[in-house]
């Protein structure tokens, strides 16, 4: 009888994916950010940033936080850690929406 071909050895476990709870609560510095691809770096910004401003404004964080995300990155890291810069972006942020009437009246 022939024998079965032998077992490959079990594969290491995967590494354990983390939550966007987990990210957003790391703390995030430039040498963190510099070693991430461009592309995924505003990503690394937008999961922190977008907790902040939900607190700020909970029905519009999204629509701000992609507003706020054109920033400059430097300038991003330094609201992540400044409250008092971030809402005055947010309150930035807002009055563009409302010259430009994007806010719907509910929200507003």
């Amino acid at each position: 009888p022939s024998q079965p071909a032998a077992a490959a050895p079990p594969a290491a476990p995967p590494a354990p994916v983390p939550t966007p709870a987990d990210i957003a609560s790391q703390p995030l510095n430039a040498a963190m950010l510099a070693a991430a691809p461009p592309d995924e770096q505003k990503q690394m910004i937008g999961e922190r940033l977008f907790p902040l401003v939900s607190k700020l404004q909970p029905k519009l964080a999204g629509k701000i936080t992609g507003m706020l995300l054109e920033m400059d990155n430097a300038e991003l890291l330094m609201l992540l850690d400044d409250n008092k810069s971030l809402q005055a972006k947010v309150d930035e942020a807002i009055a563009v929406l409302e010259q430009h009437n994007a806010i719907p009246e509910n929200l507003g």
